[in-house]
């Protein structure tokens, strides 16, 4: 009995040994990856390559870029060097099966920009603006800034999407200002802008923004930014028929930037806050708020909301149609 209880235990170790022996490696017929990829300057992305049978065992893959100064390779992370385009190849090691992928390196568009020289001047309610003033634009008050750039233009539709690959706008057009953008949105688009030019753009504070649309050190005392005629320099419900119109095509102000009345409203750093009657140097507003500040009219509204002084407000994660923004850059 032993024998045979032995003997039965050898013919089934046998047949598992054979079992095992006679399986063989699923070889790799062939491998795919994306056809094309968008990779920003100074960012990565991940390519996933597709085995064929995806049962295949052996699935080692070797990456070659065909220039190394515009993008680079390792284990399918592509990261962008410098702008313009790259053939990423995967090789196997089962069978030497290639695919390619074109990568295509973007860069964001700096905006141009304008000098605005520091200075002090009174914000809020002042006297040329005669009996308009309401509630939340007193009391006047004493600010000193430093100097700063300001955007010439509010951003454009054309300039957000290099950047950011997709265009929120309701109204449409390469050189419109981009709208429908959260304050939290603009905080990414900085963020991939300053990364690739190594450079410290930002919003502009309240008072910055006012300063600029008054003229800076240059300013007239207008009601609107640039003059008291406001078809002159803005685009609003009076003149627009409600439609975004291209940047720039309006006169500037004295400073020569554009449509800081009319077009879209811009957001601005602070947080919403009442007016401080104490003089003050290069303020941020509150620490806290109900909402962002939104400067400077639209196409949507009427003559009242152009003039330079106009205080609303949006919760930073609010997307409105009226609504865009330009930048500020520091020397700092």
């Amino acid at each position: 009995m032993k024998r045979k209880i032995l003997q039965t235990t050898i013919v089934a170790l046998l047949f598992i040994v054979a079992t095992i022996s006679c399986k063989k490696d699923e070889p790799l017929n062939s491998i795919a990856l994306d056809k094309t990829l968008t990779v920003f300057v100074g960012e990565t992305a991940t390519l996933t390559v597709t085995f064929i049978p995806n049962s295949a065992t052996n699935k080692k893959i070797s990456w070659e870029s065909s220039d190394p100064t515009i993008a680079t390779v390792e284990n399918g992370k592509v990261s962008g060097i410098a702008f313009g385009e790259a053939k990423i190849t995967a090789t196997s090691q089962d069978g030497g099966r290639t695919a390619y992928c074109m990568v295509t390196v973007i860069q964001p568009i700096e905006p141009e920009i304008v000098w605005v020289e520091g200075g002090t001047f009174t914000m809020g309610c002042t006297d040329e603006q005669g009996d308009e003033c309401v509630d939340n634009e007193k009391p006047s008050h004493s600010v000193t800034l430093s100097g700063f750039y300001m955007g010439k233009y509010e951003v454009t539709q054309k300039e957000w999407v290099v950047a950011m690959g997709k265009n929120p706008s309701f109204h449409r057009g390469d050189n419109l200002p981009v709208e429908c953008t959260s304050w939290n949105d603009i905080q990414q688009y900085i963020q991939r802008l300053n990364a690739y030019t190594g450079k410290n753009y930002r919003l502009p504070t309240e008072a910055e923004w006012e300063y600029a649309a008054r003229g800076g050190k240059l300013q007239k005392e207008y009601m609107y930014s640039g003059s008291d005629i406001l078809d002159d320099v803005a685009w609003y419900s009076g003149n627009s028929d409600d439609i975004t119109q291209p940047v720039g095509t309006k006169k500037p102000n004295d400073l020569n930037i554009y449509d800081m009345s009319g077009n879209v409203f811009e957001w601005c750093s602070d947080w919403y806050g009442a007016y401080q009657a104490i003089p003050q140097t290069n303020p941020t507003g509150p620490e806290v708020g109900i909402g962002r500040i939104a400067r400077g009219g639209g196409v949507g509204v009427d003559t009242y909301y152009q003039r330079v002084l106009v205080r609303t407000y949006a919760k930073p994660e609010n997307t409105l149609m009226n609504l865009g923004f330009r930048l500020v850059l520091t020397k700092d």
